[in-house]
Protein backbone atom coordinates (compact mmCIF):
# COMPACT_ATOMS: atom_id res chain seq x y z
CA UNK A 1 0.00 0.00 0.00
CA UNK A 2 1.35 3.41 -0.95
CA UNK A 3 2.09 5.78 1.92
CA UNK A 4 1.70 9.53 1.96
CA UNK A 5 4.91 11.51 1.51
CA UNK A 6 6.61 12.72 4.67
CA UNK A 7 5.65 16.32 3.94
CA UNK A 8 2.08 15.57 2.88
CA UNK A 9 -0.21 18.47 3.70
CA UNK A 10 -2.35 16.52 6.18
CA UNK A 11 0.78 15.43 8.04
CA UNK A 12 2.08 18.99 8.11
CA UNK A 13 -1.22 20.24 9.52
CA UNK A 14 -1.09 17.53 12.19
CA UNK A 15 2.49 18.46 13.05
CA UNK A 16 1.67 22.17 13.33
CA UNK A 17 -1.37 21.39 15.46
CA UNK A 18 0.82 19.30 17.74
CA UNK A 19 3.22 22.24 18.10
CA UNK A 20 0.39 24.62 18.92
CA UNK A 21 -1.25 22.47 21.57
CA UNK A 22 2.00 21.45 23.26
CA UNK A 23 3.36 24.98 23.74
CA UNK A 24 1.66 26.12 26.93
CA UNK A 25 2.14 29.82 26.25
CA UNK A 26 0.28 29.65 22.96
CA UNK A 27 -2.68 27.81 24.50
CA UNK A 28 -2.73 30.32 27.35
CA UNK A 29 -2.77 33.11 24.77
CA UNK A 30 -5.81 31.66 22.99
CA UNK A 31 -7.58 31.11 26.31
CA UNK A 32 -6.74 34.70 27.26
CA UNK A 33 -8.44 35.85 24.05
CA UNK A 34 -11.67 34.17 25.17
CA UNK A 35 -11.47 35.53 28.72
CA UNK A 36 -10.64 39.09 27.61
CA UNK A 37 -13.42 39.20 25.03
CA UNK A 38 -16.03 38.04 27.53
CA UNK A 39 -14.64 39.90 30.55
CA UNK A 40 -14.43 43.34 28.95
CA UNK A 41 -17.92 42.87 27.53
CA UNK A 42 -19.23 42.21 31.05
CA UNK A 43 -17.55 45.30 32.50
CA UNK A 44 -20.00 47.66 30.76
CA UNK A 45 -23.23 46.39 32.34
CA UNK A 46 -21.50 45.62 35.65
CA UNK A 47 -20.69 49.31 35.95
CA UNK A 48 -24.15 50.49 34.90
CA UNK A 49 -27.47 50.69 36.69
CA UNK A 50 -30.84 52.22 35.90
CA UNK A 51 -32.04 54.06 38.99
CA UNK A 52 -35.77 54.69 39.10
CA UNK A 53 -38.70 53.88 41.34
CA UNK A 54 -42.30 53.03 40.52
CA UNK A 55 -45.08 54.87 42.30
CA UNK A 56 -45.64 51.72 44.35
CA UNK A 57 -42.07 51.89 45.63
CA UNK A 58 -40.74 49.05 43.49
CA UNK A 59 -37.80 49.20 41.11
CA UNK A 60 -38.10 49.58 37.38
CA UNK A 61 -36.10 49.03 34.23
CA UNK A 62 -35.34 51.12 31.18
CA UNK A 63 -38.46 52.14 29.29
CA UNK A 64 -38.88 50.19 26.07
CA UNK A 65 -39.53 52.24 22.93
CA UNK A 66 -42.36 51.12 20.66
CA UNK A 67 -41.54 48.46 18.10
CA UNK A 68 -42.66 48.31 14.50
CA UNK A 69 -44.09 45.31 12.66
CA UNK A 70 -40.61 43.80 12.09
CA UNK A 71 -39.57 44.16 15.73
CA UNK A 72 -37.31 47.19 15.23
CA UNK A 73 -37.50 50.12 17.62
CA UNK A 74 -39.42 53.05 16.15
CA UNK A 75 -40.50 56.61 16.91
CA UNK A 76 -44.26 57.08 16.59
CA UNK A 77 -45.03 60.53 17.95
CA UNK A 78 -47.15 62.90 15.90
CA UNK A 79 -50.25 65.09 15.92
CA UNK A 80 -53.08 63.24 14.21
CA UNK A 81 -56.78 63.76 13.65
CA UNK A 82 -58.63 60.68 12.47
CA UNK A 83 -61.78 58.70 11.87
CA UNK A 84 -62.35 54.97 11.41
CA UNK A 85 -62.52 53.13 8.09
CA UNK A 86 -64.25 49.75 7.83
CA UNK A 87 -63.13 47.67 4.86
CA UNK A 88 -61.99 49.23 1.61
CA UNK A 89 -61.90 52.98 1.07
CA UNK A 90 -59.69 56.01 0.53
CA UNK A 91 -58.66 59.39 1.85
CA UNK A 92 -57.74 62.42 -0.26
CA UNK A 93 -56.47 65.77 0.99
CA UNK A 94 -54.81 68.88 -0.40
CA UNK A 95 -51.86 70.38 1.47
CA UNK A 96 -51.77 74.11 0.71
CA UNK A 97 -49.22 75.39 3.21
CA UNK A 98 -46.38 73.82 5.15
CA UNK A 99 -44.23 75.76 7.63
CA UNK A 100 -42.43 75.18 10.89
CA UNK A 101 -40.48 76.62 13.80
CA UNK A 102 -37.34 75.62 15.64
CA UNK A 103 -34.96 77.00 18.24
CA UNK A 104 -31.47 77.45 16.74
CA UNK A 105 -29.89 77.48 20.20
CA UNK A 106 -31.85 74.44 21.36
CA UNK A 107 -33.63 76.60 23.96
CA UNK A 108 -37.20 77.52 23.06
CA UNK A 109 -37.20 80.25 25.71
CA UNK A 110 -34.35 81.98 23.86
CA UNK A 111 -36.51 82.37 20.77
CA UNK A 112 -37.54 80.44 17.68
CA UNK A 113 -37.30 81.05 13.95
CA UNK A 114 -39.44 79.90 11.05
CA UNK A 115 -38.29 76.95 9.03
CA UNK A 116 -38.88 73.26 8.44
CA UNK A 117 -36.51 70.42 9.18
CA UNK A 118 -35.49 68.29 6.18
CA UNK A 119 -37.72 65.45 7.38
CA UNK A 120 -40.60 67.45 8.86
CA UNK A 121 -43.81 65.76 7.72
CA UNK A 122 -47.43 66.59 7.01
CA UNK A 123 -49.75 64.22 5.22
CA UNK A 124 -52.38 61.50 5.32
CA UNK A 125 -52.20 57.98 6.68
CA UNK A 126 -54.03 54.70 7.09
CA UNK A 127 -53.03 52.90 10.28
CA UNK A 128 -53.88 49.85 12.35
CA UNK A 129 -55.18 51.84 15.32
CA UNK A 130 -53.37 54.60 17.20
CA UNK A 131 -51.10 52.33 19.24
CA UNK A 132 -47.46 53.39 18.69
CA UNK A 133 -45.64 50.95 16.44
CA UNK A 134 -48.70 49.57 14.65
CA UNK A 135 -48.56 49.05 10.84
CA UNK A 136 -49.35 52.05 8.66
CA UNK A 137 -48.95 53.62 5.23
CA UNK A 138 -48.70 57.37 4.65
CA UNK A 139 -48.35 59.84 1.81
CA UNK A 140 -46.74 63.01 3.08
CA UNK A 141 -44.85 66.17 2.18
CA UNK A 142 -41.44 66.77 3.76
CA UNK A 143 -39.36 69.83 4.52
CA UNK A 144 -36.66 69.16 1.91
CA UNK A 145 -37.36 65.84 0.20
CA UNK A 146 -40.63 66.42 -1.61
CA UNK A 147 -43.60 64.10 -1.34
CA UNK A 148 -42.92 60.59 -0.03
CA UNK A 149 -44.84 57.41 0.57
CA UNK A 150 -43.66 55.83 3.80
CA UNK A 151 -44.93 52.66 5.41
CA UNK A 152 -44.17 50.47 8.41
CA UNK A 153 -41.57 53.03 9.60
CA UNK A 154 -38.58 51.73 7.62
CA UNK A 155 -39.79 52.01 4.02
CA UNK A 156 -39.58 55.23 2.00
CA UNK A 157 -40.59 55.87 -1.64
CA UNK A 158 -40.18 59.20 -3.52
CA UNK A 159 -43.04 61.16 -5.06
CA UNK A 160 -43.30 64.69 -6.46
CA UNK A 161 -40.30 66.92 -5.79
CA UNK A 162 -40.37 70.52 -4.63
CA UNK A 163 -41.76 72.51 -1.69
CA UNK A 164 -45.39 73.07 -0.73
CA UNK A 165 -46.92 76.55 -0.98
CA UNK A 166 -50.19 78.21 -1.92
CA UNK A 167 -48.91 78.39 -5.50
CA UNK A 168 -47.67 74.78 -5.51
CA UNK A 169 -50.02 72.73 -3.34
CA UNK A 170 -49.78 68.96 -3.14
CA UNK A 171 -52.72 66.60 -3.45
CA UNK A 172 -52.29 63.37 -1.51
CA UNK A 173 -54.30 60.15 -1.71
CA UNK A 174 -54.28 56.70 -0.10
CA UNK A 175 -56.48 53.84 -1.33
CA UNK A 176 -57.09 50.66 0.64
CA UNK A 177 -58.09 47.40 -1.06
CA UNK A 178 -57.87 44.57 1.45
CA UNK A 179 -54.27 44.42 2.68
CA UNK A 180 -53.04 46.47 -0.29
CA UNK A 181 -52.45 50.21 0.08
CA UNK A 182 -51.77 52.46 -2.92
CA UNK A 183 -50.27 55.92 -2.50
CA UNK A 184 -50.77 58.65 -5.10
CA UNK A 185 -49.91 62.33 -5.47
CA UNK A 186 -50.89 65.16 -7.78
CA UNK A 187 -49.96 68.77 -8.39
CA UNK A 188 -53.46 69.81 -9.47
CA UNK A 189 -55.91 67.19 -8.21
CA UNK A 190 -56.68 66.07 -11.77
CA UNK A 191 -53.60 64.20 -12.99
CA UNK A 192 -52.61 61.59 -10.41
CA UNK A 193 -49.37 59.62 -10.26
CA UNK A 194 -48.93 56.45 -8.24
CA UNK A 195 -45.99 56.56 -5.82
CA UNK A 196 -46.21 52.94 -4.77
CA UNK A 197 -48.42 49.99 -3.92
CA UNK A 198 -47.61 48.03 -0.78
CA UNK A 199 -49.05 45.12 1.14
CA UNK A 200 -49.48 45.45 4.89
CA UNK A 201 -49.98 41.89 6.08
CA UNK A 202 -52.92 40.94 8.30
CA UNK A 203 -54.61 44.33 8.42
CA UNK A 204 -57.82 44.26 10.47
CA UNK A 205 -61.18 45.18 8.99
CA UNK A 206 -61.33 48.48 10.89
CA UNK A 207 -58.49 50.99 10.50
CA UNK A 208 -57.67 54.54 11.50
CA UNK A 209 -57.67 57.00 8.59
CA UNK A 210 -56.67 60.64 8.95
CA UNK A 211 -54.23 63.55 8.57
CA UNK A 212 -51.16 64.31 10.66
CA UNK A 213 -48.08 66.48 11.18
CA UNK A 214 -44.74 65.72 12.82
CA UNK A 215 -41.32 67.34 13.05
CA UNK A 216 -38.19 65.64 14.43
CA UNK A 217 -35.71 67.33 16.71
CA UNK A 218 -33.52 70.05 15.25
CA UNK A 219 -30.04 68.55 14.83
CA UNK A 220 -26.71 70.35 14.62
CA UNK A 221 -23.97 67.76 14.08
CA UNK A 222 -20.48 69.04 14.87
CA UNK A 223 -17.42 66.99 13.96
CA UNK A 224 -13.89 67.74 15.12
CA UNK A 225 -10.91 66.18 16.83
CA UNK A 226 -12.40 64.94 20.04
CA UNK A 227 -15.33 63.29 18.28
CA UNK A 228 -18.71 64.05 16.75
CA UNK A 229 -21.47 65.67 18.78
CA UNK A 230 -25.12 66.37 18.10
CA UNK A 231 -26.94 69.34 19.59
CA UNK A 232 -30.44 70.51 18.90
CA UNK A 233 -33.89 71.10 20.28
CA UNK A 234 -37.60 70.64 19.69
CA UNK A 235 -39.27 71.73 16.46
CA UNK A 236 -42.78 72.00 15.12
CA UNK A 237 -44.32 71.65 11.67
CA UNK A 238 -47.69 73.09 10.65
CA UNK A 239 -49.63 71.74 7.69
CA UNK A 240 -52.77 73.34 6.27
CA UNK A 241 -55.14 70.76 4.75
CA UNK A 242 -58.37 71.23 2.83
CA UNK A 243 -60.49 69.32 0.30
CA UNK A 244 -60.44 66.31 2.63
CA UNK A 245 -62.55 63.54 1.09
CA UNK A 246 -63.20 60.03 2.39
CA UNK A 247 -64.70 57.08 0.53
CA UNK A 248 -65.86 53.77 1.91
CA UNK A 249 -67.61 53.05 5.18
CA UNK A 250 -66.31 55.55 7.74
CA UNK A 251 -67.53 56.03 11.27
CA UNK A 252 -67.06 58.24 14.30
CA UNK A 253 -66.39 61.93 14.66
CA UNK A 254 -63.06 63.46 13.78
CA UNK A 255 -61.01 62.45 16.80
CA UNK A 256 -57.70 63.38 18.37
CA UNK A 257 -55.75 61.73 21.19
CA UNK A 258 -56.25 63.39 24.61
CA UNK A 259 -53.03 65.44 24.43
CA UNK A 260 -54.30 67.51 21.47
CA UNK A 261 -56.88 70.30 21.26
CA UNK A 262 -58.78 71.89 18.44
CA UNK A 263 -61.91 71.90 16.31
CA UNK A 264 -63.08 69.99 13.26
CA UNK A 265 -64.25 71.04 9.77
CA UNK A 266 -67.76 71.56 11.12
CA UNK A 267 -66.47 74.04 13.71
CA UNK A 268 -67.34 71.74 16.61
CA UNK A 269 -64.68 70.88 19.21
CA UNK A 270 -62.74 67.75 18.41
CA UNK A 271 -63.54 64.91 20.79
CA UNK A 272 -60.53 63.65 22.77
CA UNK A 273 -60.09 59.89 22.51
CA UNK A 274 -60.22 58.71 26.13
CA UNK A 275 -58.76 60.74 28.98
CA UNK A 276 -60.36 62.56 31.88
CA UNK A 277 -60.31 66.07 30.55
CA UNK A 278 -58.15 68.72 28.91
CA UNK A 279 -54.40 68.14 29.01
CA UNK A 280 -51.41 70.22 27.98
CA UNK A 281 -51.24 69.81 24.21
CA UNK A 282 -48.16 68.41 22.50
CA UNK A 283 -49.74 69.42 19.21
CA UNK A 284 -52.56 71.58 17.97
CA UNK A 285 -55.43 70.96 15.56
CA UNK A 286 -57.56 73.86 14.38
CA UNK A 287 -60.48 74.17 12.01
CA UNK A 288 -59.46 75.41 8.57
CA UNK A 289 -61.32 75.99 5.33
CA UNK A 290 -63.10 72.61 4.97
CA UNK A 291 -60.07 70.99 6.56
CA UNK A 292 -57.51 71.30 9.33
CA UNK A 293 -54.46 73.28 10.36
CA UNK A 294 -52.32 70.76 12.23
CA UNK A 295 -49.18 71.55 14.22
CA UNK A 296 -47.06 68.67 15.42
CA UNK A 297 -43.70 67.61 16.80
CA UNK A 298 -42.00 64.24 16.92
CA UNK A 299 -41.59 61.73 14.13
CA UNK A 300 -42.94 58.54 12.65
CA UNK A 301 -39.83 56.66 11.57
CA UNK A 302 -37.28 54.03 12.63
CA UNK A 303 -35.31 54.89 15.76
CA UNK A 304 -31.58 55.51 15.40
CA UNK A 305 -29.40 54.30 18.27
CA UNK A 306 -28.31 57.84 19.09
CA UNK A 307 -31.97 58.75 19.67
CA UNK A 308 -32.57 56.13 22.34
CA UNK A 309 -31.06 55.31 25.67
CA UNK A 310 -30.00 51.73 25.16
CA UNK A 311 -27.35 49.19 24.26
CA UNK A 312 -26.81 47.36 21.01
CA UNK A 313 -26.26 43.61 20.87
CA UNK A 314 -22.74 44.09 19.51
CA UNK A 315 -21.80 46.07 22.62
CA UNK A 316 -21.47 42.63 24.22
CA UNK A 317 -18.39 42.19 22.01
CA UNK A 318 -16.65 45.37 23.15
CA UNK A 319 -13.74 43.21 24.31
CA UNK A 320 -13.04 41.82 20.84
CA UNK A 321 -10.11 44.20 20.36
CA UNK A 322 -8.37 42.79 23.46
CA UNK A 323 -9.00 39.20 22.42
CA UNK A 324 -7.72 40.11 18.98
CA UNK A 325 -4.44 41.37 20.44
CA UNK A 326 -3.93 38.03 22.21
CA UNK A 327 -4.57 36.13 18.97
CA UNK A 328 -2.19 38.40 17.06
CA UNK A 329 0.58 37.72 19.58
CA UNK A 330 0.12 33.94 19.35
CA UNK A 331 -0.09 33.93 15.55
CA UNK A 332 2.99 36.10 15.04
CA UNK A 333 5.11 34.17 17.55
CA UNK A 334 4.37 30.77 16.04
CA UNK A 335 6.61 31.80 13.14
CA UNK A 336 9.00 34.33 14.68
CA UNK A 337 9.82 32.01 17.61
CA UNK A 338 11.09 29.40 15.15
CA UNK A 339 13.36 31.99 13.54
CA UNK A 340 14.62 33.20 16.92
CA UNK A 341 15.44 29.69 18.15
CA UNK A 342 16.72 28.37 14.84
CA UNK A 343 13.96 25.76 14.68
CA UNK A 344 12.86 26.98 11.27
CA UNK A 345 15.75 25.04 9.72
CA UNK A 346 14.46 21.83 11.29
CA UNK A 347 10.94 22.53 10.05
CA UNK A 348 12.14 23.23 6.52
CA UNK A 349 14.38 20.17 6.53
CA UNK A 350 11.39 18.01 7.48
CA UNK A 351 9.24 19.73 4.85
CA UNK A 352 11.29 21.00 1.90
CA UNK A 353 8.14 22.37 0.26
CA UNK A 354 8.14 25.69 2.07
CA UNK A 355 4.84 26.85 0.65
CA UNK A 356 3.10 23.83 2.16
CA UNK A 357 4.64 24.55 5.53
CA UNK A 358 3.31 28.12 5.52
CA UNK A 359 -0.12 26.92 4.37
CA UNK A 360 -0.21 24.32 7.16
CA UNK A 361 0.63 26.95 9.77
CA UNK A 362 -2.05 29.27 8.36
CA UNK A 363 -4.62 26.46 8.40
CA UNK A 364 -3.92 25.54 12.02
CA UNK A 365 -3.74 29.11 13.28
CA UNK A 366 -6.79 30.20 11.31
CA UNK A 367 -8.80 27.23 12.53
CA UNK A 368 -7.72 27.58 16.16
CA UNK A 369 -8.42 31.32 16.12
CA UNK A 370 -11.82 30.76 14.52
CA UNK A 371 -12.80 28.33 17.27
CA UNK A 372 -11.44 30.77 19.87
CA UNK A 373 -13.49 33.64 18.47
CA UNK A 374 -16.57 31.47 18.07
CA UNK A 375 -16.43 30.35 21.70
CA UNK A 376 -15.80 33.88 22.98
CA UNK A 377 -18.60 35.48 20.96
CA UNK A 378 -21.09 32.66 21.54
CA UNK A 379 -20.63 33.07 25.30
CA UNK A 380 -20.32 36.87 25.40
CA UNK A 381 -23.43 37.79 23.40
CA UNK A 382 -26.07 35.96 25.50
CA UNK A 383 -24.22 36.46 28.80
CA UNK A 384 -23.67 40.20 28.46
CA UNK A 385 -27.15 40.75 27.01
CA UNK A 386 -28.73 38.87 29.92
CA UNK A 387 -26.72 40.94 32.41
CA UNK A 388 -27.77 44.17 30.67
CA UNK A 389 -31.42 43.16 30.99
CA UNK A 390 -30.87 42.25 34.64
CA UNK A 391 -29.33 45.68 35.26
CA UNK A 392 -32.36 47.38 33.74
CA UNK A 393 -30.62 48.45 30.53
CA UNK A 394 -32.55 48.40 27.28
CA UNK A 395 -30.99 46.36 24.45
CA UNK A 396 -31.91 47.27 20.89
CA UNK A 397 -33.50 44.57 18.78
CA UNK A 398 -31.34 42.36 16.58
CA UNK A 399 -32.76 39.49 14.55
CA UNK A 400 -31.61 35.92 15.15
CA UNK A 401 -29.84 36.03 11.80
CA UNK A 402 -27.94 39.18 12.77
CA UNK A 403 -26.89 37.65 16.08
CA UNK A 404 -25.61 34.52 14.36
CA UNK A 405 -23.76 36.69 11.85
CA UNK A 406 -21.95 38.73 14.51
CA UNK A 407 -20.90 35.56 16.36
CA UNK A 408 -19.62 33.80 13.23
CA UNK A 409 -18.24 37.08 11.87
CA UNK A 410 -16.26 37.71 15.04
CA UNK A 411 -14.76 34.23 14.74
CA UNK A 412 -13.85 34.93 11.11
CA UNK A 413 -12.34 38.29 12.11
CA UNK A 414 -9.97 36.61 14.56
CA UNK A 415 -9.12 33.83 12.09
CA UNK A 416 -8.20 36.17 9.23
CA UNK A 417 -6.28 38.47 11.60
CA UNK A 418 -4.28 35.43 12.76
CA UNK A 419 -3.31 34.62 9.17
CA UNK A 420 -2.30 38.26 8.65
CA UNK A 421 -0.15 38.18 11.81
CA UNK A 422 1.47 34.91 10.69
CA UNK A 423 2.28 36.43 7.30
CA UNK A 424 3.73 39.60 8.82
CA UNK A 425 5.79 37.48 11.23
CA UNK A 426 7.16 35.53 8.27
CA UNK A 427 8.05 38.77 6.48
CA UNK A 428 9.77 40.63 9.34
CA UNK A 429 11.02 37.60 11.36
CA UNK A 430 10.85 39.60 14.59
CA UNK A 431 8.08 38.93 17.10
CA UNK A 432 7.78 42.40 18.61
CA UNK A 433 7.87 44.10 15.21
CA UNK A 434 5.26 41.75 13.76
CA UNK A 435 2.89 42.12 16.70
CA UNK A 436 3.25 45.91 16.73
CA UNK A 437 2.69 46.19 12.98
CA UNK A 438 -0.53 44.17 13.00
CA UNK A 439 -1.90 45.96 16.06
CA UNK A 440 -1.18 49.31 14.40
CA UNK A 441 -3.10 48.41 11.22
CA UNK A 442 -6.10 46.67 12.85
CA UNK A 443 -6.59 47.54 16.51
CA UNK A 444 -5.33 51.14 16.60
CA UNK A 445 -7.61 52.42 13.78
CA UNK A 446 -10.56 50.71 15.44
CA UNK A 447 -9.88 52.35 18.81
CA UNK A 448 -9.38 55.78 17.23
CA UNK A 449 -12.64 55.40 15.28
CA UNK A 450 -14.89 54.27 18.14
CA UNK A 451 -13.39 56.25 21.03
CA UNK A 452 -14.72 59.66 19.87
CA UNK A 453 -11.20 60.88 19.15
CA UNK A 454 -11.42 61.70 15.44
CA UNK A 455 -13.89 63.73 13.37
CA UNK A 456 -16.63 61.65 11.80
CA UNK A 457 -15.09 61.83 8.32
CA UNK A 458 -11.71 60.57 9.49
CA UNK A 459 -13.31 57.79 11.53
CA UNK A 460 -15.35 56.72 8.51
CA UNK A 461 -12.28 56.58 6.27
CA UNK A 462 -10.27 54.60 8.82
CA UNK A 463 -13.00 51.98 9.02
CA UNK A 464 -13.30 51.91 5.25
CA UNK A 465 -9.66 51.64 4.12
CA UNK A 466 -7.78 49.89 6.94
CA UNK A 467 -8.16 46.28 8.14
CA UNK A 468 -10.25 47.72 11.00
CA UNK A 469 -13.09 47.75 8.45
CA UNK A 470 -13.62 44.12 9.46
CA UNK A 471 -15.29 45.24 12.71
CA UNK A 472 -18.31 46.11 10.54
CA UNK A 473 -19.14 42.41 10.69
CA UNK A 474 -20.36 43.07 14.25
CA UNK A 475 -22.82 45.80 13.26
CA UNK A 476 -26.51 45.13 13.95
CA UNK A 477 -27.89 48.68 13.61
CA UNK A 478 -29.05 50.33 10.39
CA UNK A 479 -28.48 53.88 9.15
CA UNK A 480 -31.66 55.35 7.69
CA UNK A 481 -31.60 58.01 4.94
CA UNK A 482 -34.92 59.35 6.23
CA UNK A 483 -33.63 59.87 9.79
CA UNK A 484 -31.09 62.53 10.74
CA UNK A 485 -28.71 61.13 13.36
CA UNK A 486 -25.03 60.72 14.22
CA UNK A 487 -24.07 57.70 12.12
CA UNK A 488 -20.49 57.02 13.24
CA UNK A 489 -18.53 53.95 14.41
CA UNK A 490 -18.85 55.30 17.96
CA UNK A 491 -22.60 54.60 17.77
CA UNK A 492 -22.11 51.28 15.99
CA UNK A 493 -22.49 52.49 12.39
CA UNK A 494 -19.77 51.53 9.90
CA UNK A 495 -19.43 52.86 6.34
CA UNK A 496 -19.18 49.37 4.78
CA UNK A 497 -21.62 46.48 4.96
CA UNK A 498 -20.67 43.68 7.39
CA UNK A 499 -19.22 41.19 4.90
CA UNK A 500 -17.65 43.91 2.74
CA UNK A 501 -15.80 45.17 5.80
CA UNK A 502 -14.52 41.67 6.54
CA UNK A 503 -13.47 41.36 2.90
CA UNK A 504 -11.15 44.37 3.35
CA UNK A 505 -9.28 42.49 6.08
CA UNK A 506 -9.20 39.38 3.88
CA UNK A 507 -7.60 41.43 1.09
CA UNK A 508 -4.86 42.70 3.41
CA UNK A 509 -4.26 39.16 4.69
CA UNK A 510 -4.11 37.75 1.15
CA UNK A 511 -1.55 40.34 0.03
CA UNK A 512 0.59 39.81 3.14
CA UNK A 513 0.36 36.03 2.75
CA UNK A 514 1.42 36.19 -0.90
CA UNK A 515 4.45 38.33 0.02
CA UNK A 516 5.33 36.03 2.93
CA UNK A 517 5.11 32.99 0.65
CA UNK A 518 7.39 34.61 -1.91
CA UNK A 519 9.99 35.64 0.68
CA UNK A 520 9.92 32.25 2.41
CA UNK A 521 10.75 30.56 -0.90
CA UNK A 522 13.56 32.98 -1.76
CA UNK A 523 15.29 33.72 1.53
CA UNK A 524 17.65 31.56 3.54
CA UNK A 525 16.35 30.23 6.82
Amino acid sequence: MATAPHDGFAQLVHAEWTKLRTVRGWLVGLLAAVVLTIGIGLLGPLGSQISCVHVDGGGCSAQSPPKGPDGREVVDDKTIVYRFLSGDGSITARLTDFDGEYAPTGDVQAGTVHGLQPWSKAGILIKDGIKPGSPYAAVLATGSHGVRMQYDYVHDLPGLAGPVSAATPRWLRLVRTGDVITGLNSADGAMWTAIGTVRLANLPHDLVIGVFAASPQYEVIKSSFGGTRSNGGPTTATGTFDRIALTGQTSGDWTVPPTYTGSGPDGQPLRPQGGDGPKAPTGAVQHGSDGFVITGSGNIAPMAVSEGSGKTVESALAGTFAGLIAVIVVAALTMTAEYRRGLIRTSLAASPRRGRLLAAKATVLGGASFVTGLAAAAIAVPSVTALEHHKGLYVFHASAGAQIRIVVGTAALLAVAAVLALAVGTIVRRGAAAVAAVIVVIVLPYILAVASVLPAGAAQWLTRLTPAAAFAVQQTVTSWPQVTAVYTPTNGYYPLSPWTGLAVLCLYAAVAYALAHRLLLRRDA
